[in-house]
């Protein structure tokens, strides 16, 4: 394949896949049961064994793992790594399309998607919202951001991969999307265990308490979207009715978290955290507001 094929034109169906982790591997697994040839490469080459078994290619260098197809995804730390694996093989990656689905910052997605275009690749950025087990599957989603021509010439073999969900050209978007997504996740992972360990310090085990904070976990969207129409709608127009919850009434629930927290010893951190973003909110003289009203403090930090 020359080096000057139009990336939103190419019919080669391969696909290469750098970076092998257990969310590259899955994508490789999927691309090879739909029937695509697929190249892999991986800094510890070991990764790929069963890989190959299963029918892909394993690439001696990046330069010919990018060589080999038209497609490039990318599967690895940050955005750093495609700089310290592509950066011997830049001459490559004309007419190429490169998807970077790493984790990273929006900026520093903007500025590969900048890197990739002064070397004449396409780039289209990803978050992948499943863990890797469920790639392929009907429950996965992935957002993209980019050039839209790039997206609906590769939207075909992506969507193998769970259903693509395009949020605009700009690079950054999937990335700032991923992040906001992960931090609903990891916060309320924080707050699971913060929880356990409250219910722990009382003698009850993980397995007896888990089912039980789990089933609020579940609820947590139900209760929110009941109140509201459509969610979101009266936070766009800035409007906080304080007629179900009030920041008042929330903040006092923070309070007690932070006085039992304290008494059973635990870290403080997060319930510090949450209580502090209701105080801000009465402090501005909102207590009478819905929850929501703590977006404010938020935005705009002292």
């Amino acid at each position: 394949m020359n080096g000057q094929q139009n990336p939103t034109t190419s019919r080669n169906s391969g696909v290469t896949v750098i970076g092998l982790g257990p969310m590259g591997r899955a994508m490789t697994r999927t691309l090879l049961t739909a029937g695509h040839p697929v190249t892999v490469w991986n800094r510890t080459a070991g990764r790929a064994d069963g890989l190959v078994e299963d029918g892909a290619t394993l690439a001696a260098t990046p330069r010919d793992a990018i060589e080999a197809s038209g497609l490039v995804l990318l599967s690895l730390t940050d955005y750093q790594a495609m700089y310290d694996v592509l950066g011997g093989a830049t001459a490559s990656l004309a007419g190429r399309t490169l998807v970077n689905l790493s984790s990273d910052t929006p900026e520093r997605t903007r500025e590969a998607a900048a890197w990739a275009a002064g070397h004449g690749a396409a780039f289209l950025t990803g978050g992948v919202m499943v863990p890797a087990p469920m790639v392929g599957t009907e429950a996965a989603h992935v957002y993209y951001s980019g050039p839209e021509e790039v997206m609906r010439a590769r939207r075909d073999t992506l969507a193998l991969l769970g259903t693509p969900r395009y949020l605009g050209e700009d690079p950054g978007l999937a990335q700032l999307m991923y992040q906001a997504q992960l931090a609903v996740f990891l916060t309320a992972l924080s707050g699971l265990m913060h929880a356990t360990a409250m219910l722990g310090a009382a003698g009850m085990k993980a397995e007896e308490v888990l089912p039980e904070l789990l089933s609020m976990a579940d609820s947590t969207g139900d209760i929110l979207r009941a109140g509201e129409e459509k969610p979101g709608a009266a936070l766009d127009a800035g409007e906080h009715p304080g007629d179900l919850s009030t920041v008042t009434m929330m903040g006092a629930t923070s309070d007690h978290i932070v006085e039992a927290s304290t008494s059973l010893g635990l870290d403080l951190a997060l319930p510090r955290a949450v209580q502090a973003h209701y105080r801000r909110a009465i402090e501005d003289g909102h207590g009478g507001d819905n929850w929501t009203r703590i977006i404010d403090g938020i935005r705009a930090p002292r």
